[in-house]
């Protein structure tokens, strides 16, 4: 399974923290020699923590458990 970075945007805490989120796609392989399904969206902060995410603009670190809000809109990579 590979993974490319699509974009990226910056999402803030409680606190006021603001965090630097990466987003990528991930394609599935074919389990079976079909074509696979479709790519898994999955995202990451700079730093390499996972985070999960929640309804709308919420997000979830893993690793803390904190709760961020998206800021701004994902700038894509091109």
């Amino acid at each position: 399974m590979a993974a490319v970075l699509v974009g990226q945007f910056h999402a803030r805490d409680a606190e006021g923290r603001v965090y630097s989120v990466h987003e990528f796609k991930e394609s599935n392989p074919p389990l079976d020699g079909v074509a696979g399904s479709a790519p898994t969206t999955t995202y990451k902060l700079a730093i390499g923590d996972r985070v999960e995410k929640l309804d709308g603009k919420e997000f979830r670190l893993i690793q803390s458990g904190t709760i961020i809000t998206r800021e701004s809109e994902t700038v894509y990579a091109s």
